[in-house]
């Protein structure tokens, strides 16, 4: 999985344990290595963010980041082991004592809790908080808006169970059991070959029920992990410090290495750049790497250089066709979009090689089931012009249509890239207007909320998506399946309700053959991709600064390819 991305990648980490004071390292070396090893403790880790999360409730978030960031508070079932490459891609035991000990046909997930585990307050953890937390994040849409609905789809009685906000029944769902204060059981209605996977999850993080504010719990949010809130000002900025109740002896993965960990939103992405080179801040919190206008700074200097990794996201930038808007309810209109981009401007328009390649497929080649395949090739990714004519014709547009285009305005490659996705649709007649909405709401209220897509008539939907994990079903199942499909929230932006395709992901993850299985999603990708409701564009790369302050820096694959914020410490 890491091949493509580890194979200009320098082994030198150079650490010297000293707290970052004289450590060095080569450009590339976080791909495989921890850069500037330390166990030193202390200082305050800062980050940055150009717009705000989704929310940092770890049962109401969907972004990468997020999932990565909220590990140092919340702890899951399970969690991918904080490791530098390929090792990073472990799935290893949280709050569990092992992995899960399935049934013979996978339909039957227990876990065990270890002992000893406390809440920030001192209270213990049970195997009834995270069934819980379960039932708060995957069944109160009215609350719990933005993460994906996995548990919902996949558990016994999944589709009638009304939440614990709604349904007041103290036992909660049925198809979860907790037998005593260490064991929970997951009843499925099919096999579910992933479930280590789903139970890294921060959706997994235990909530305690008498505290839980439903929207407003991220106000408040109660600690498994070793640090905890010392404040949260929504849409402005978070610090974290220590929890005292946080016991090393049940938690092996995390060092825990600043005293303290401040986070800042809404700070311009040139600025956050600009912070980055002043070794002012420790990281980039969206782990998508510099702007386009900062790349050139950074290669050119061979100083800067040495500090970059350029890693693969495992993410891959498309543009979703939402069905129920015309004219893309027409098949031979989405066609004709997709002979009509000249991706090989887009590539160049979101800063070239070093940001990411041209896209044929959903699916991105680091990810277990990848099949190389262009249903819509041209000459050099450029786009075939007659062939989308004839398409526009079939639909009954000779002369093209107008239609509109969301992007996010705070991401300044995106901006790039929806800017040249215009001008190349505009030679075959069709006139794209670009709205732009900030990233923290794109999906809750913009994009991935149905009813405003319809309003609004936002056909063209710019979207990025990465694995939840790293297979197939992991990457697919949340941007493709009907059953994803959600008020608020939601990540099939295209509103790709395919029976097809729908039985393919569903037949695909209850198959125990991991080469069957592997098979099987290059088939649904392909499927998607004879439907033409999605147009890849990018195979996603960033190209990450590491400042000389920042310790234990590598990059995990397990989180899009940015830093694993769990491991990092700084000199300062």
């Amino acid at each position: 999985m890491l091949g493509a991305s580890a194979c200009n990648g320098s082994k030198d980490d150079n650490g010297d344990g000293n707290g970052g004071k004289g450590g060095s390292s080569a450009t590339d070396a976080a791909l495989t290595s921890v850069v500037n090893k330390s166990d030193k403790k202390g200082g305050t880790l800062k980050l940055e963010l150009s717009d705000e999360p989704d929310s940092l409730d770890p049962g109401n978030t969907y972004y990468g980041w997020v999932q990565n960031f909220s590990r140092l508070y919340g702890r899951s079932l399970t969690s991918f082991k904080p490791a530098a490459g390929k090792d990073g891609l472990e799935v290893v035991p949280d709050l569990a004592e092992g992995l899960g000990k399935a049934s013979a046909d996978a339909k039957t997930w227990t876990y065990k809790l270890k002992k000893g585990l406390k809440y920030e307050d001192g209270s213990a953890i049970t195997s009834k908080d995270v069934k819980y937390a379960v039932e708060r994040s995957n069944f109160a849409p009215e609350a719990m808006s933005n993460g994906p609905t996995y548990f919902k789809s996949h558990l016994i009685g999944g589709d009638k169970y009304k939440g614990p906000y709604k349904d007041k029944n103290p036992d909660g769902i049925a198809s979860i059991e907790t037998p005593d204060d260490t064991t929970i059981v997951f009843k499925l209605k099919d096999a579910f070959a992933d479930f280590d996977y789903l139970a890294t999850f921060t959706q997994t993080a235990p909530v305690p029920a008498a505290k839980d504010t439903g929207a407003d719990y991220v106000k408040h949010i109660v600690s498994s992990g070793p640090y905890k809130f010392a404040s949260y000002e929504e849409g402005r900025s978070a610090t974290l410090v220590r929890n005292p109740n946080w016991d090393r002896k049940t938690d092996p993965l995390r060092p825990a290495l600043p005293d303290k960990i401040t986070i800042r939103f809404k700070v311009k992405q040139e600025t956050v750049d600009s912070n980055l080179l002043a070794d002012n801040i420790a990281a980039d919190a969206a782990g998508t790497g510099v702007a386009p206008a900062t790349q050139p700074k950074v290669l050119t200097k061979a100083d800067l250089k040495s500090q970059t990794d350029n890693s693969y996201a495992g993410a891959t930038s498309y543009i979703g066709l939402n069905v129920h808007v015309k004219p893309f309810d027409n098949i031979h209109c989405r066609k004709a979009v997709q002979w009509g981009i000249d991706k090989a401007s887009v590539q160049a328009a979101q800063g070239g090689d070093p940001k990411g390649d041209v896209a044929t497929t959903l699916l991105p080649p680091t990810v277990n089931g990848y099949t190389k395949f262009d249903m819509y090739e041209s000459a050099g990714h450029k786009g075939d012009e007659a062939k989308a004519k004839a398409e526009l014709k079939q639909c009954g547009k000779p002369n093209g249509f107008d239609t509109k285009i969301s992007a996010r305005s705070d991401r300044p490659a995106e901006m790039s890239m929806v800017t040249a996705v215009q001008a190349s649709l505009k030679k075959i007649g069709v006139n794209a207007e670009i709205k732009t909405f900030p990233t923290g709401k794109y999906f809750a209220n913009f994009a991935g909320n149905p009813s405003y897509v319809h309003a609004n008539k936002l056909g063209m939907i710019m979207s990025a998506w990465g694995s939840d994990w790293p297979t197939g079903f992991g990457f697919l199942d949340q941007i493709i399946n009907g059953a994803s499909i959600k008020p608020s929230g939601g990540n099939n932006v295209q509103e790709l309700d395919d029976p097809k395709i729908n039985k393919l992901l569903n037949e695909g993850i209850a198959n125990t053959d991991t080469a069957a299985r592997e098979k099987a999603w290059g088939d649904v990708d392909k499927a998607v991709a004879e439907g033409a409701t999605a147009v890849p564009l990018i195979y996603r790369k960033n190209l990450l600064l590491r400042p000389t302050s920042a310790t234990n820096v590598t990059v995990t694959q397990a989180y899009l390819g940015m830093y694993d914020y769990v491991l990092m410490g700084t000199a300062k």
